[in-house]
């Protein structure tokens, strides 16, 4: 009588997630986000005009914006149609210049100008949603939030870290199973993973410093890499 076939495993184990985030913190120490910005002011506005559009784009319309507008009293002289023609390049830029004035008028009336350190303020400020707050908390403030977006959404579900059907499932998967020691950088660490290796479309398995312990059953070219010992693993073992 045949044995029934045991379930691939969907989610890994405690000493597996251990073991990758110490391999990202070998290969990026310190890790850091690819917006450009001047201040915690900048920043936020830098996330915020980041929804659905590419850090390039956003840093291209922004070099030259911060520097006539890197405070909320200054962004908001410079107005939404004079903001229009630094941001009209990014998608929805109409509803963000929006957002942007808006908020930075908040600022100055509710906080004295100054970027809140708290989730709940920052989700209060027009075009802040849970992402911005937790992009602007780990970044600006050092909290050990997790930010997800469509990059970490997919490696924390491919690679079984913290499978989820929605970005807040997988944001407090995460947040549970992440030691603490790596949960400052981890945001950073899978943001960045996802948008050079661990592609959408094809993924680049055989430089993968994790692809011994990833859970994805579709991985790509293992074989044609040496039995899937990256190059990136082989300098972690010398």
């Amino acid at each position: 009588m045949r044995s029934p076939r045991s379930k691939p495993k969907k989610r890994l184990d405690a000493r597996d997630i251990e073991e990758i985030f110490a391999r990202f913190a070998q290969v990026m120490p310190e890790p850091r986000g690819e917006l450009d910005y001047v201040n915690h002011f900048t920043l936020l506005v830098a996330v915020v005009l980041s929804a659905q559009a590419t850090d390039v784009g956003v840093n291209k319309a922004t070099k030259d914006l911060f520097q006539i507008a890197d405070t909320p009293e200054k962004m908001l002289a410079l107005g939404e149609e004079g903001l229009i023609r630094y941001i009209k390049t990014i998608g929805l830029f109409r509803n963000k210049a929006k957002n942007v004035i808006a908020l930075s008028r908040m600022l100055i009336d509710e906080y004295e100008g100054e970027v809140p350190n708290s989730r709940e303020a920052l989700e209060r400020l027009p075009g802040v949603g849970r992402k911005t707050a937790n992009v602007v908390l780990n970044t600006a403030f050092g909290e050990p939030t997790i930010a997800v977006d469509t990059h970490l959404f997919r490696v924390a579900n491919r690679t079984g870290l913290a499978p989820g059907k929605t970005p807040l499932e997988v944001e407090l998967g995460l947040d549970r199973v992440v030691p603490e020691i790596y949960k400052r950088h981890a945001h950073h660490w899978l943001i960045l993973h996802g948008r050079y290796i661990c592609k959408a479309r094809k993924p680049e398995c055989p430089r993968c410093p994790i692809n011994d312990i990833c859970l994805f059953p579709d991985k790509t070219g293992l074989n044609e890499a040496g039995n899937g010992k990256s190059a990136v693993r082989k300098q972690l073992a010398s």
